[in-house]
């Protein structure tokens, strides 16, 4: 005789993660609903897919952002948005991803319909779909709310070669708009921070563009998102890993007067602050400003300016010249400006 089991409808329980009745229930009157796609459909232990015969672009990343809604976004848009992304930054095509929930008892069922619609609306913006996933659910105190894992496949041309070990003396250093939105939105909504100009997450999936970018060049060296540790840690990736020198020009780097005066009152450098939806582009200088009238043609790069070079000189330094000619050297991030910001 099956126990009867009395629970809270409006709340996420033990037994939504006990791989029973409930659990189906939960899958398939949320998560079909909102990912649905021949691939998912079926439930089985794995998904089976069709990829072209091209390299393929492989990675996966975890999603603990406090809190897990904020101006601009939320803890599933970013998940999405996220491993999109790395995959966009190596020139891949985003094709499928997969998705983990870890989920606290007593988590609202509406808040989770909430992010799940919200993933949905990105994977569709992004023409991705979610083919694969998993549930688990922990006891109260476990956790923090919830958790999301999300892993993606993408495709890369042949004639497609972007790394972090590419950038070469006499190529510009490109940015696809304002830096520092997103880590300003969750600090401000973590702390309950109000400021004159509303600032909101920049969140938002690059692949639409990158493409845009792959079709005007080829020669794109190398791209990267500028996530944790911001603009500054990124720069020094780059230098470190193609064992060059870059010097850029704080005047020409985009970042709203927002952020600028909540940097102030809040003693943060917006260098170090995270972003979600920008991309650092190193390209020949003689295709910079070509590649900039591309990317301003899509909405996620009307903001595209030139920052900087590559140089031959100090490999591995990365130098920041100010209005006044004074050059500062640029370090990556020592430990944690503030935590969980993606």
């Amino acid at each position: 005789m099956q126990p009867i089991i009395c629970m809270d409808k409006n709340v996420i329980s033990l037994s939504h993660g006990s791989g029973g009745l409930i659990s189906r229930e939960l899958v398939e009157g949320l998560f079909l609903k909102r990912f649905h796609n021949n691939a998912l459909m079926d439930l089985e232990d794995a998904s089976i897919l069709n990829l072209p015969m091209e390299k393929i672009a492989f990675t996966t990343d975890s999603f603990v952002v406090n809190p897990i809604f904020f101006p601009g976004g939320d803890i599933g848009r970013l998940a999405v948005c996220g491993t999109v992304n790395d995959l966009s930054m190596m020139g891949a095509k985003p094709l499928y991803l997969s998705v983990g929930f870890i989920i606290e008892e007593g988590f609202l069922i509406e808040d989770l319909k909430k992010i799940v619609d919200s993933m949905g609306e990105a994977a569709e913006e992004a023409e991705v779909s979610i083919v694969c996933g998993d549930t688990k659910v922990v006891e109260r105190n476990a956790a923090d709310n919830i958790f999301i894992n999300t892993a993606g496949i993408g495709v890369i041309p042949e004639d497609v070669d972007i790394s972090v070990k590419n950038a070469v003396p006499g190529d510009v250093i490109i940015v696809n708009g304002n830096i520092g939105d997103h880590g300003i939105a969750v600090l401000s909504q973590r702390k309950g921070l109000h400021f004159k100009t509303y600032i909101k997450s920049d969140v938002a999936p690059l692949n639409g563009l990158t493409a845009l970018m792959i079709q005007k060049t080829r020669n794109i060296h190398t791209m990267r998102d500028p996530t944790r540790g911001g603009l500054a840690t990124t720069l020094k990736e780059i230098a470190i890993g193609s064992n060059v020198g870059i010097e850029i020009d704080e005047e020409r780097i985009p970042v709203s007067e927002g952020v600028r005066k909540a940097c102030e009152l809040l003693g943060l450098d917006w260098l170090y602050l995270a972003n979600e939806g920008k991309a650092v582009v190193v390209v020949p200088e003689e295709e910079g400003e070509q590649l900039i009238e591309t990317m301003k043609r899509h909405p996620y790069g009307e903001g595209a300016k030139i920052i900087g070079r590559v140089v031959p000189n100090s490999p591995g330094i990365v130098t920041m010249r100010n209005a006044y000619g004074v050059r500062r050297v640029i370090e990556m991030l020592a430990g944690e400006q503030y935590p969980r910001i993606c």
